[in-house]
C-alpha cells in the first residue's frame, strides 16, 4: 500500500492541525512519521529517523516522533534527552497503549491525534512557549519509502 492509500485513512490534516495545536503554548516539537515496513525493531528504526529528522537539534532537547510503519503493524513513539528527564517512567508506555487501542481497530487517525494530544499536555506542562524556540521543526508529516 502507498503512503498516499493509507493516508485516505488516517486524514493527514487533520494530524497536522493536532500537532499545531498540541504545539501551541509550548516550545516542545511533534513529528509524525509514516512508511510501509520496517525490518527491523520500530523503536531502532524509530531513532534513526529521529536523527534524520534532526529532531536531536531542538536547543531544548524537547522534540518527539510518532513513528509508524502501517503495514507491518509497528510503532514507536521517541522522545529527546529533555523531555525523557522530566516525564513519569510510564509516560511513553501509555502513549503507545493509546495508539495501540485505536490502531487495533483501525482508527489511525484517532489514536495518532490522541497521541499527540497527550504528549502537547506534557510539553505544555514542562516546555512553555518561548518566541526564540517556537517552529525549530516543521508539522508536517514525513514519509518513508
Amino acid at each position: 500500500m502507498m503512503a498516499a492509500d493509507f493516508l485516505k485513512e488516517i486524514e493527514e490534516k487533520a494530524i497536522t492541525t493536532a500537532i499545531e495545536a498540541a504545539e501551541k503554548g509550548t516550545s516542545g516539537e511533534i513529528r509524525v512519521h509514516l512508511e510501509p515496513n520496517c525490518s527491523e525493531l520500530a523503536l531502532d528504526r524509530a531513532s534513526e529517523v529521529f536523527a534524520e529528522l534532526h529532531m536531536h537539534k531542538t536547543r531544548l532537547r524537547n522534540g518527539v516522533l510518532i513513528y509508524v510503519a502501517y503495514e507491518d503493524h509497528k510503532f514507536a513513539i521517541i522522545g529527546d534527552g529533555g523531555i525523557n528527564a522530566v516525564v513519569e517512567d510510564d509516560f511513553w508506555s501509555k502513549e503507545k497503549e493509546i495508539l495501540y487501542t485505536h490502531f487495533k481497530d483501525g482508527k489511525y487517525t484517532t489514536g495518532i491525534c490522541e497521541a499527540i494530544n497527550g504528549i502537547g499536555a506534557i510539553l505544555h506542562k514542562h516546555f512553555p512557549f518561548r518566541d526564540d524556540l517556537s517552529g525549530e521543526l516543521p508539522n508536517e508529516i514525513s514519509f518513508g519509502e
